[in-house]
């Protein structure tokens, strides 16, 4: 095969040598080492051989292949040993290149056959990156749009850049076509920062049919805006002599015995903790099989069966046209795993490296491949636990330190690094550092920012938004059935002077069992510090008496602000609550719906269910089951430190062991006492100082008490 590297920046296309055969046999494909392994290179081949030769396919455009992963029964069979193999499956999504008709196919690759068939109405496929460079290269050469250029003074369309978007729902057109948009900025020079110069109109296009239909230009008091030229750029070709280089000293991260973590495949080993790696074009990291080692019970148990950021929507708060479609969903319509970045030792992460590549696939069904897609690496973690007695002096304390595993993507302006922290105490924390640049509009001379934008510079509107994601938890919390409980911290219902709350001073953790789908439609309270808990009701901590459980630590959760009536408070039902809770059903995955791109979030569809359906069934969770589907995020008010490029912003959500252990599941750590540190050392050393024993092994002082 030859490698094409430059076809779509970041990926390694495999594409089959002239004159070569591309025919392979999925009889000689090799087995992976784990069920839940990305498709190889040679399995995505075999799997596009597979679809061009069934007789209902004559031209086919390949919007996804990736692994169909096995019914959770079937993998709960082979991981028992109940079954010694698993056939092993691929699913595309196709367009039909005549017609425009959209289907879903499994393939078999153990049997090398077409296994399932299933055409789609009314839906639109994710946008790949070869899709949404469609936009800039037919705009430069539209006539309407070289024209509106020209009415504000811009003759060199290769200055003119367009961000491709989802269009979100437009009336004109509907689903006849699979519709974008395209958003207009300037760049004086070839490295120039476009968002500083953004144009007055923006452009609705054809994908397949790679046409432009029509391009809407804003009027102020019936006049054109005028494009801020002024400057503001960021890259070192720009700033020059400006940066400051001996301020700051180096810092070095040493692990001179290398990482703690062990890696099988993608099986990854760290700390008593085990779990799978996987990944896929929509989704992006996908982790599974979720358990730690319980040091006082002698046996790992169960987390997590999976764990995945399975949709995020983006609303943009300006009412005024066309801004009241940019809401974009980054998962369901772009794909998570498309728009991820190729990571760069030192830069990205810092320390002793893991990385794992991801296997994609182009619209011709070829395989591609992201290098270093992955980034596995440990970071210290402050205090694990510390006591100092006062009586004496003495001292006990631990270094926690956290595993992660991350990816970074580009959605067009914004950069999301994702973060997935593991700590010695077994916690799962999911981190988002939002960076990038924002989202720019020009201002008439008559307009102001406010109320929602701000003007970040001259002449430059950045709109208020939302960033909202949601986290689907597939939990097995000490087994398959599960409930969830959620707690309130309240006052003592009893008054002041009674017998059971003298003093006044009670307080409680009220719980509530959630226990059909509607009840489990549930909003965060910041008044009662709201939890909620996923427990066990067959498995009792032997001390608090209480079933085990993990809990959803979540106080990152702003209410989507969009009214009701509205379309992206249509399309993205699931934002309208912090937590959902279904009972799982296989496949069942994405709550706003496979098909994202130009959905209006209308319920019942056929072939495009969302989780406001799912719930509607108000099946049990109690005892079962179940998956939890957890939204958080922010609220964005655009800042002018904001620009000309974003400082990274966090924002988090947590699930952390309640009851789970019976005492603190992290004392197998070595203290500071014994694992000596033998790297930090005195800023400035004191002309008297002897250096103690240990850092932690200080002189027990006599009490004066």
């Amino acid at each position: 095969m030859m490698l094409d590297t430059s076809t779509i920046p970041g990926y390694t296309i495999y594409r089959e040598e002239q004159g070569g055969s591309s025919q392979i046999d999925p009889a000689t494909l090799q087995p992976p080492l784990h069920p839940l392994d990305q498709l190889s290179v040679e399995e995505i081949s075999v799997t596009a051989q597979v679809i061009r030769n069934h007789t209902a396919f004559q031209a086919v455009k390949f919007n996804c292949i990736t692994l169909r992963e096995p019914r959770k029964d079937e993998y709960a069979a082979f991981k028992s040993g109940q079954m010694s193999t698993l056939d092993r499956r691929a699913f595309a999504i196709v367009i039909d290149k005549s017609s425009g008709k959209v289907a879903e196919v499994v393939v078999n690759l153990t049997s090398g056959t077409v296994e399932d068939l299933k055409v789609l109405d009314e839906v639109a496929p994710t946008l790949t990156l070869e899709d949404l460079d469609v936009c800039e290269r037919i705009c430069r050469t539209d006539e309407r749009v070289i024209r509106v250029c020209q009415e504000i003074g811009i003759s060199d369309m290769s200055k003119v850049f367009l961000d491709a978007w989802a269009i979100g729902f437009d009336d004109r057109w509907g689903m006849e076509r699979r519709l974008q948009q395209g958003l207009a900025y300037y760049r004086d020079s070839a490295y120039d920062n476009q968002y500083a110069h953004p144009l007055d109109f923006s452009v609705v296009l054809d994908t397949d049919k790679e046409e432009v239909l029509a391009v809407d230009v804003r009027l102020v008091n019936g006049e054109r805006t005028q494009v801020p030229f002024e400057q503001h750029n960021y890259l070192p070709e720009f700033i020059g002599d400006g940066y400051v280089h001996d301020s700051l000293k180096p810092i070095d991260i040493t692990q001179p015995d290398g990482p703690s973590f062990r890696m099988r495949g993608n099986q990854l080993h760290w700390a008593g903790f085990k779990m799978h790696i996987g990944f896929n074009y929509r989704e992006g990291i996908v982790l599974s099989d979720v358990s730690m080692y319980d040091m006082y019970e002698k046996r790992d148990r169960e987390l997590f069966n999976r764990i995945s950021v399975v949709e995020m929507v983006v609303p943009y708060g300006n009412p005024q046209a066309p801004h009241q479609r940019k809401h974009a969903f980054d998962v369901g319509e772009y794909g998570t795993g498309l728009m991820t970045n190729s990571l760069k030792l030192g830069c990205d992460c810092k320390g002793v490296i893991q990385y794992l590549d991801a296997v994609l696939s182009t619209g011709d069904g070829l395989p591609a491949v992201i290098k270093n897609a992955i980034c596995i690496h440990e970071e210290d973690n402050g205090l694990l636990y510390k006591h100092t007695d006062y009586r004496d002096g003495s001292v006990i304390s631990a270094r926690d330190r956290r595993l992660i595993i991350s990816q970074i993507i580009t959605a067009a302006n914004y950069e999301y690094a994702f973060y997935h922290i593991f700590t010695l105490d077994g916690t799962y924390k999911l981190e988002i550092k939002l960076t990038g640049m924002l989202n720019t509009y020009c201002l008439h001379s008559s307009e102001i920012a406010a109320p929602y934008g701000t003007e970040v510079a001259r002449g430059i509107d950045a709109h208020n938004h939302q960033h909202i994601f949601s986290l689907r938890v597939d939990p097995s919390i000490d087994g398959p059935r599960n409930s969830v409980i959620e707690q309130d911290a309240m006052p003592s219902e009893h008054p002041v002077g009674s017998e059971e709350n003298m003093y006044g001073n009670a307080f409680l953790s009220k719980p509530t069992l959630l226990r059909t789908a509607k009840e489990g439609v549930r909003d965060y309270c910041h008044e009662t510090s709201r939890a909620w808990a996923i427990v066990n009701p067959h498995s009792t901590n032997p001390s608090s008496r209480k079933p085990v459980s993990y809990k959803i630590i979540n106080n990152n959760c702003p209410p989507l602000l969009a009214k009701p009536g509205s379309m992206v408070h249509s399309r993205a039902a699931f934002a309208r609550h912090s937590l959902w809770v279904v009972p799982y059903k296989d496949y069942e995955i994405f709550p706003a719906g496979d098909y994202v791109c130009q959905s209006s979030g209308q319920p019942g569809h056929p072939h495009n269910p969302t989780i406001v359906d799912w719930a509607e069934r108000d099946e049990s969770i109690e005892d079962t089951d179940i998956v939890c589907y957890v939204q958080f995020g922010l609220t964005h008010f655009p800042r002018t430190e904001d620009f000309p490029i974003m400082p990274a912003e966090p924002v988090s959500v947590m699930l952390r062991a309640s009851n789970f252990f019976v005492k603190n599941p992290a004392l197998w750590v070595p203290p500071t006492a014994i694992n000596k540190d033998k790297t930090s050392q005195y800023a400035v050393s004191p002309v008297d100082a002897t250096p103690p024993s240990s850092c932690c092994a200080a002189p027990r002082i006599p009490s004066r008490l």
